[in-house]
């Protein structure tokens, strides 16, 4: 005899394939997977973009000019209209209710001949404008064409979502994909969420929360929606960050259960030795910065630690003197910086300074002859070889310490997540300390490093002078060169840095190259001008940089390859040609070359006109600040989190539902409830493991250690 019907668990529903849903198909599922949406719960996790409310359709009879609006009828005809300008037309239609007619017009989109029929039912949402003398037209409405037995019920007469089109799948065929998908659903779903945090948060269960933020009941207020501050749509949101704090938080737990072989410990001598390296007195932000540091190597489990400075604020020296404090433990240092003239600059200042020391300081990049290398990575495996500097070549297979105690980061924005994992596998736990000069709004602190402690140096060396910035239209150049030739026979040095944007790199290095033969020839034939770009050789980019660094040079005209870390205390001027191209950070970077001693230098930000809204508000916000911790906040708001760091491989978690910028509230929120969880009684197991387990696919993140 056969038992009663089996109903899928959620799991299972959650799990299945979007192939399978009516009207998808394996072709159509295919699409879907390259948009990133495999599952029904990649699907009901893909927020609308906006919602309408189409339950107050307006009879045409009513419509007035200004008004948005929407309404239903049949569509009576359709057809093309060609206007004065070449292969532009226009679609019009003709559409009936019972109260009147009303024109719809669409702009240059003649494909909608083959999309619209006649006596077909069809929603229309847009602007109501004046038409000719006396009539009304829609223009450019978004259109939907009604299916006579889910008219009612999904696509108008109600509050409605909105989806991106994806791929071949357009916004209405999604809202019934979705529509679908929670049919199926079971009433009881597995909840991501703890009760009691659920119970604290008065927030709803999951599948009810699902369902609200796709299908709004009436009634539900339109702002609030469009805010993404239903409490549907708050609770899926924090759904998200509370498992991605929890995975956060789980992982620093497992990092804090390591034990290194052997903690460091500091004494009078060791205090003496790091005096005798020290070429100034600290400023207040690096001895406490240095305290922190020397505090977490001191403990038993492995430091993480972000040392946070703007440009010039003095982070090296810092590093280099937690650098001595592992040396004197008999320890071996690793310095790992991301270009090769970076970890040459690097090097040669950390020799210097350590020159009075019994300490050997070596170099090795990607450049070292097979021989010399062999050599060398010997000597760094007996042990022979103190602090190491170098690039990613230092993560490379060969390279073996005979004890890393300490793994120095420089700009780890610019390292992948896995090469830090690398990197800290050489040693028996080392501590490690990742720098950055790209001050990272909070928001993005607690998620790109929210597995490490936070150390933050806001003021710059004593004696140095804000750079002075002024922002000029191209129109003004000439006023622009004559200031730089004042520099020049004051005895200065000046760079000129043209962006090369990827779309068009090949015709932006010729105007590069153009303008360093025009600015030699034309503009300061009596000095010498050199050009510096990313698809020189090595040895090449390396000679000019040197003659530069060694005042051989007076102008550098450059690509973005002089962004990080090179220090020519001389060179008191910055031009930045198209200014309007750069991003805020790479601007306060780029500012940042300049201005490495005691007197006054400048930024000169030349621009293209017209300027987007976008672009005046960068350079408003360059003239206007040098705090690079205010011009972080700024560009995060003005670009968005996803272009922060411009690479995937960042570590800026990929989020389905929840905005850095939007919800940054709920993620601190949702860290501390994380917290709160972990530590509590009500703690399960499998929720810590599923996360675990699951964690970095789901962000799309690799783990770290």
């Amino acid at each position: 005899m056969p038992g009663p019907p089996v109903t899928p668990s959620a799991p299972d529903v959650l799990a299945t394939p979007l192939q399978y849903l009516k009207g998808v198909g394996p072709r159509r599922g295919a699409d879907l997977q390259k948009a990133g949406l495999a599952t029904i719960e990649d699907l009901l996790y893909r927020f609308p973009i906006r919602y309408e409310d189409r339950s107050q359709l307006q009879p045409i009879a009513t419509l007035r000019p200004g008004q948005t609006v929407s309404i239903t009828g049949e569509l009576l005809s359709g057809g093309l209209r060609p206007t004065r300008r070449p292969g532009f037309k226009i679609f019009e239609a003709l559409v009936r209710d019972s109260s009147g007619t009303v024109r719809a017009a669409w702009l240059n989109q003649p494909f909608l001949r083959d999309v619209f029929q006649p006596h077909q039912q069809v929603v229309l949402f847009g602007p109501v404008e004046q038409y000719g003398t006396g009539g009304l037209q829609l223009t450019n409405p978004q259109y939907e064409i009604l299916d006579a037995e889910e008219a009612e019920t999904i696509h108008t007469g109600r509050i409605v979502p909105v989806y991106e089109k994806t791929g071949s799948l357009t916004p209405k065929m999604q809202r019934r994909l979705v529509h679908d998908a929670l049919q199926r659903l079971p009433e009881e779903i597995e909840d991501l969420l703890p009760a009691a945090v659920r119970a604290r948060r008065h927030l709803p269960g999951r599948r009810e929360a699902l369902a609200a933020t796709h299908f709004p009941a009436p009634g539900t207020p339109l702002d609030e929606l469009n805010r993404f501050r239903t409490p549907g749509q708050v609770r899926l949101i924090f759904e998200e960050f509370f498992v991605f704090q929890l995975g956060l938080l789980a992982r620093r737990r497992e990092m804090d259960a390591e034990h290194k072989p052997r903690a460091v410990h500091v004494d009078d001598r060791i205090r003496e030795s790091a005096r005798r390296v020290l070429p100034f007195r600290l400023t207040g932000g690096q001895r406490q910065a240095l305290k922190e540091i020397v505090e977490d190597m001191q403990r038993a489990q492995p430091m993480n630690r972000l040392l946070q400075g703007d440009v010039g604020a003095g982070k090296t020296i810092v590093a280099l003197l937690a650098a001595v404090v592992a040396m004197e433990n008999g320890l071996q240092v690793a310095f790992m910086a991301p270009t090769e003239i970076l970890a040459e600059q690097h090097f040669e200042n950390i020799r210097r300074l350590l020159a009075g020391s019994r300490f050997r300081v070596a170099l090795l990049t990607g450049g070292a002859r097979t021989r010399a290398r062999r050599q060398l990575l010997a000597e760094v495996a007996a042990g022979e070889v103190d602090l190491l500097v170098g690039t990613h070549a230092l993560v490379q297979e060969s390279v073996a310490f005979r004890e890393l105690g300490l793994v120095v980061i420089d700009e780890q924005h610019r390292f992948g997540v896995l090469q830090r994992a690398t990197l800290r596998e050489k040693g028996l736990h080392p501590d490690v300390l990742v720098m950055t000069a790209t001050p990272i709004p909070r928001t993005l602190a607690l998620t790109t490093y929210g597995d490490l402690d936070v150390s933050v140096i806001r003021e710059g060396p004593p004696g140095r002078l804000p750079v002075k910035t002024v922002a000029k239209p191209d129109s003004r150049r000439d006023e622009v060169y004559a200031f730089v030739t004042q520099q020049l026979e004051a005895g200065r040095q000046a760079y000129v840095v043209y962006p090369l944007v990827e779309e068009s790199a090949k015709v932006d290095l010729k105007a590069a190259t153009e303008m360093a033969d025009h600015l030699a020839q034309e503009i300061f034939p009596a000095f010498r001008v050199a050009l510096l770009h990313g698809r020189m050789k090595a040895d090449a980019k390396e000679r000019v940089m040197r003659a530069f660094v060694a005042g051989e040079l007076d102008v550098l005209v450059s690509t973005t390859v002089i962004e990080v870390g090179v220090d020519v205390a001389n060179a008191s001027v910055m031009i930045v040609e198209h200014a309007e191209r750069f991003g805020l950070a790479q601007l306060h970077q780029l500012r940042g070359r300049v201005g490495r001693d005691s007197s006054q230098a400048y930024c000169i930000l030349i621009y293209q006109a017209p300027l987007s809204d976008q672009g005046r508000a960068r350079l408003q916000v360059m003239t206007d600040t040098t705090d690079g911790f205010v011009i972080a906040e700024r560009d995060l708001e003005l670009r968005g989190p996803g272009d922060f760091f411009g690479t995937r491989q960042s570590g800026v978690p990929t989020l389905r539902v929840g905005d850095l910028l939007r919800d940054r509230a709920l993620m601190e929120e949702a860290r501390q409830e994380a917290g709160a969880w972990l530590d509590g009684a009500d703690r399960t197991p499998a929720l810590v493991d599923t996360v675990r387990r699951t964690w970095a696919q789901r962000f799309g993140l690799v783990g770290v250690g």
